[in-house]
């Protein structure tokens, strides 16, 4: 990678300040990439803008001298999505970080990109509101990434999307035009909602620098259960039993592999002695005896059935921490692994055999290789994980992976489903984006990134080529 000559390092300096371009290895290194290790960190140099104005400024500069630019927030990415590999300048947006604005009537505030998901909901809970799109990475990542990557996690059954919780945004196009879409209103049919388009688009539309966010009304005094399931097809009555009677906050689940190293790894106990493939984590509201007299009753009835071999309900908060942790906790206990992962969906019913050709194939393919399971399966999204042995070499680990991965995607057109769930596109899916996007749906997502974008300076090469 060639360095950033004097005069480029200059413009930028005269952007956003000379203490914030940065150009030594260890900051192109931990800006330069996300979660991802497949691509090496290779940027032309990371800045930090203040403001709004200022990252109108590095945009103009870049069409000017035509440089590459990937926003970044949290990078805490799966789809090298905020991966800089080929020069770019990396946009990072840590200090555009204020909370502002909070309407309690319209139960709304204003968030620069920067602002972590943790803070946001701290906010929230500050106020007696509740921000419900929740995951692992709530600690680190960031509202603008977020909203880049319509961000799920564990509340999805019961509150959506990050998508549904995005009341207005700002965007700085590919020309340094600040658009101002929604301006948080609830009710508004005038014409295209571009703000939407922007929700999920991965910043190959402009940059995300400020978000109009919905906020709710905390649930109250939550339960949780983790149940041992006879196997996939058992998960999904389960599932269709606690629905028909109850408004999950939560349906996640896990497979025993999943438990074991969860348990080995971060000394947490197993909740129960009964050993299961699968195991469902339930979320519910216990908002008085009759609503847990309820929740009893239907793990009774599911017993009764053989769909459920044990169960464990929390008694405290501090118990039901423990429990979620038994889930939350994979993504991190498997990491040591540098798994190949995969995040699929298919409509909820379809779940069971979707999952059971997607493990007979990647059994055949990997016979000697450990295979983990988990995902919020109550919206259809199951995450594959496939742990790398440690005894084989990175780049054999990754060719025996990918020769697999068309197999897979094959099932999942089959399935009309997504070869992302929730992780997006970015770099790692963009060659698979056929299998859930048809010719004509991408040729129209190329014309709209021309419009945002004409001269394709906003994270090249994510999603799809230009």
């Amino acid at each position: 990678m060639n360095a950033a000559s004097p005069e480029v390092l200059s413009a930028l300096r005269a952007c956003v300040g000379e203490d914030r371009v940065l150009v030594d290895a260890g900051a192109l290194e931990h800006y330069g990439r996300d979660w991802t290790r497949v691509h090496p960190a290779a940027p032309l140099a990371v800045v930090l803008p203040g403001s709004v104005g200022e990252v109108q400024a590095l945009v103009r500069l870049a069409l000017e001298r035509q440089l590459a630019l990937v926003p970044s927030g949290g990078r805490t990415g799966l789809s090298g999505g905020a991966v800089a590999c080929q020069g770019e300048v990396v946009v990072a947006l840590d200090r555009i970080n204020q909370i502002t604005d909070f309407n309690p009537v319209d139960r709304t505030v204003r968030c620069g990109a920067g602002v972590v998901t943790a803070q946001l909901q701290a906010f929230a809970q500050e106020r007696e509101l509740f921000y419900p799109v929740d995951f692992a990475s709530s600690g680190s990542s960031q509202i603008g990434g977020n909203i880049a990557t319509n961000a799920g996690g564990i509340k999805v059954i019961r509150h959506g999307m990050t998508r549904d919780w995005v009341a207005g945004l700002k965007l700085v196009t590919g020309t340094g035009e600040l658009l101002d879409l929604n301006r948080g209103l609830v009710k508004n049919n005038a014409g295209y909602d571009l703000r939407q388009l922007v929700v999920g688009a991965e910043g190959t539309l402009g940059i995300i620098v400020e978000a109009t966010m919905r906020l709710a009304r905390p649930p109250q005094d939550l339960a949780v259960l983790v149940l041992a399931v006879a196997d996939m097809a058992a998960v999904m009555r389960v599932l269709e039993a606690y629905q028909s009677a109850m408004d999950l906050q939560a349906f996640e689940f896990f497979s025993e592999l999943a438990l074991q190293k969860v348990v080995a790894h971060q000394g947490l106990q197993r909740p129960f002695d009964t050993v299961a493939p699968f195991y469902a984590l339930l979320e519910v509201e216990r908002g008085s005896a009759a609503d847990m007299e309820q929740a009893m009753a239907l793990f009774e009835h599911c017993a009764e059935q053989g769909w459920v071999l044990d169960g464990v309900v929390s008694q405290s908060v501090a118990q039901a921490q423990a429990l979620w942790r038994l889930r939350e906790d994979i993504s991190e206990t498997i990491s040591r692994w540098t798994p190949y992962k995969n995040d699929i969906s298919t409509t909820i019913a379809r779940v069971p055999d979707f999952l059971a050709e997607i493990e007979a194939v990647v059994n055949e393919a990997y016979p000697d290789f450990e295979i983990v399971w988990f995902g919020h399966i109550g919206d259809g999204n199951v995450h594959l994980n496939v742990l790398k042995p440690d005894a084989l070499p990175m780049a054999e680990f990754q060719q025996r992976c990918s020769e697999v991965s068309r197999w897979v995607f094959e099932i999942v057109q089959r399935y009309e489903g997504s070869i992302s769930a929730e992780h997006g596109v970015g770099l790692l899916k963009k060659a698979y984006l056929h299998y859930s996007r048809s010719p004509l749906e991408i040729q129209i997502m190329r014309q709209i990134k021309q419009v945002f974008d004409p001269a394709g300076i906003m994270n090249p090469g994510k999603i799809f080529d230009a």
